[in-house]
């Protein structure tokens, strides 16, 4: 299936210039520096390729014969380009091997050099014949452009070495009878078809080897059947994986990456659509930012913020607002793809393919499960997102960033383009942080409520609700009202209030802490003046009103419960007055 939409896929990135997709055979590569050789092959210049981005220089994108270069401990290499140990034996911390690669890189040139038959190609043979590695030390060019990688120039010649038409002929019609593969039926296009023996790298999965992985491949016995080795264990033509393999890394690694790629956790998340598609243009930067993307978005791209406007509009109005985002949202299918690192190999984490239309309404459904009041009080430091992004969600389960359990994002990607139930353990993970530092916020509420209408199946309101009779709701309710009561009455004078002090307990063991709180809090309601003092115990006999008794414990769902009763009732409390219901 994966491999399948992404070979399919590769035919429109090809005939969309904006992906700058290299022929078959091809690939490009970020190239940072030129060996200009002179027409009798003596060395002229090692030149600076890097272009000007900013403060800094970037390599240039050069489109090269043959794919990414792949790693190992072996010698690989390529053609007419390549990194400064293989063009000129330069590698500083591993300078024997160095010496190693160029001769590898020279024998293979200078074996091609009849059958090409080529003036500028034995120009390099010449030039790679007569260079001494040792020479490289001498051209400090080498030690700032690093690892990069580098191509062949005649003096005086317009282009690079390996742009010449007759070189390039000769390339593809080498890649028709390289190797001799043998055929058999592919697995993608259902053809016969000669095999890959090894599948193209693939570069821009975060965590992975920076210098690409494979997605299909077999290195150890055990994984192999039937007496067929390495990828011959999964029959892929040397055409499609050729074609699937270009087809992902032009979406993580191309110019239009920013709108296909993300990373969530330990997960590089892929995403696009059977056809150019609003979505596509900006379904992963709402993902990423939620609806302040609409807000960090740039005032002058009016194109991208009528995007993002039409696709807000369609997740608060409906289906009736489907079309001004998408002209034909059932008919138009969408594909996601999540990856993580593996050591040597990338791992597929999840694949999901559907039409826009059911995305949009499983994405309604996901907000509405989650939809509740925004915070108020001094907690709120900034107005709370109408649509909290995925990476907010994750953040409420770690103290640090880094220490987001990685387990979890698959599962909620999943939850909430799928429509399925929420990981369990993302709800956990928020209560035990809840337990540690005492804190609801906005995006703490959206994970507990969601996971208990979602999972639960309960009926939980957007904000406060004064008739339900939970006890573990109100006594959330009631937790809150205390609290207001002590901070009305000290003032900033305190230096833990009961929740710093009691909150775990009172959510988890009610029976052992409230009987103490509720005498704390006659006399903190007697430092209370006038209607004040008469409203607030009130608002404290109404909510204690249908409550027996205090329940000795309250299981895990009734502790979130318990922390959304405080959320609603402390962001009634902290309304201003002529909006509120409690002080007024």
């Amino acid at each position: 299936m994966v491999l399948h939409a992404l070979y399919e896929l590769h035919d429109r990135l090809v005939s969309d210039a904006a992906y700058g997709i290299a022929p078959s055979g091809f690939s490009y590569q970020r190239i940072s520096f030129v060996v200009v050789v002179n027409p009798d092959g003596a060395l002229h210049a090692i030149e600076d390729a890097r272009i000007p981005a900013g403060e800094r220089f970037r390599p240039r994108r050069v489109l090269v014969p043959g794919g990414a270069k792949k790693t190992g401990s072996g010698l690989n290499p390529c053609f007419l380009w390549d990194n400064p140990a293989y063009l000129l034996g330069y590698a500083p911390d591993k300078p024997e091997r160095a010496v190693r690669a160029f001769e590898a890189f020279r024998d293979r040139h200078l074996g091609l050099e009849s059958e090409i038959g080529l003036s500028d190609y034995s120009a390099v043979c010449r030039f790679l014949e007569h260079w001494d590695p040792a020479e490289a030390v001498g051209h400090p060019i080498l030690a700032d452009v690093g690892p990069g990688f580098g191509v062949f120039q005649i003096r005086g010649h317009a282009g690079f070495v390996h742009d010449q038409a007759r070189i390039r002929e000769w390339w593809e019609r080498a890649l028709d009878i390289e190797g001799n593969p043998p055929e058999g039926q592919c697995i993608v296009t259902g053809e016969l078809s000669p095999l890959a023996r090894l599948h193209p790298s693939i570069k821009g999965v975060a965590g992975a080897n920076s210098s690409g992985a494979s997605m299909v491949s077999f290195n150890v016995n055990s994984y192999e059947s039937y007496g067929k080795h390495q990828s011959f264990n999964a029959p892929v033509s040397t055409q499609a994986a050729q074609r699937y393999t270009t087809a992902l890394n032009v979406l993580l690694d191309g110019p239009q990456r920013d709108k296909h790629r993300l990373v969530v956790g330990d997960i590089t998340v892929v995403f696009w659509t059977d056809r150019p598609s609003d979505t596509e243009d900006i379904f992963l930067r709402f993902a990423s930012e939620g609806s302040a993307s609409l807000v960090n978005a740039e005032s002058q791209d009016t194109v991208l913020r009528a995007k993002l406007e039409a696709f807000l509009q369609a997740l608060r109005r409906g289906r009736d607002a489907y079309g001004e985002l998408e002209e034909s949202p059932e008919t138009t299918s969408y594909y996601i793809l999540g990856l993580s690192p593996n050591a040597a190999r990338i791992v597929v984490r999840f694949f999901h393919q559907g039409t826009v239309f059911e995305l949009l309404d499983n994405l309604r459904r996901h907000f509405s499960a989650m939809a509740t009041e925004r915070q108020w009080g001094d907690d709120a430091k900034r107005p709370d997102p109408e649509f909290p992004p995925v990476y907010v969600l994750l953040r409420q389960t770690a103290r640090e960033a880094k220490d987001i359990p990685p387990v979890l994002g698959a599962p909620l990607l999943k939850a909430i383009i799928v429509g399925t139930r929420y990981p369990a353990g993302l709800y956990q993970a928020v209560m035990r942080r809840i337990a540690a530092d005492r804190t609801i916020n906005y995006p703490r509420a959206c994970v507990i409520k969601g996971y208990l209408v979602r999972n639960l199946g309960k009926e939980v309101p957007v904000s406060l609700d004064g008739s339900r009779e939970d006890p573990a709701y109100r006594l959330g309710r009631l937790f809150a009202v205390l609290e207001k009561t002590q901070a009305d009455a000290l003032g900033g004078g305190t230096n833990a209030t009961i929740r710093d002090r009691f909150y775990s307990s009172a959510s988890a063991t009610p029976a052992i802490v409230f009987p103490r709180l509720l005498r704390t809090y006659q006399h903190h309601l007697a430092k209370l003046e006038g209607g004040r003092k008469v409203v607030r115990e009130k608002l404290v006999q109404e909510i204690l009103d249908p409550i027996e008794g205090f329940p000795t414990h309250l299981a895990l769902p009734e502790q979130g419960l318990f922390a959304l009763g405080y959320y609603h009732q402390m962001n009634d409390l902290f309304r201003p007055k002529e909006t509120g219901t409690s002080d007024t």
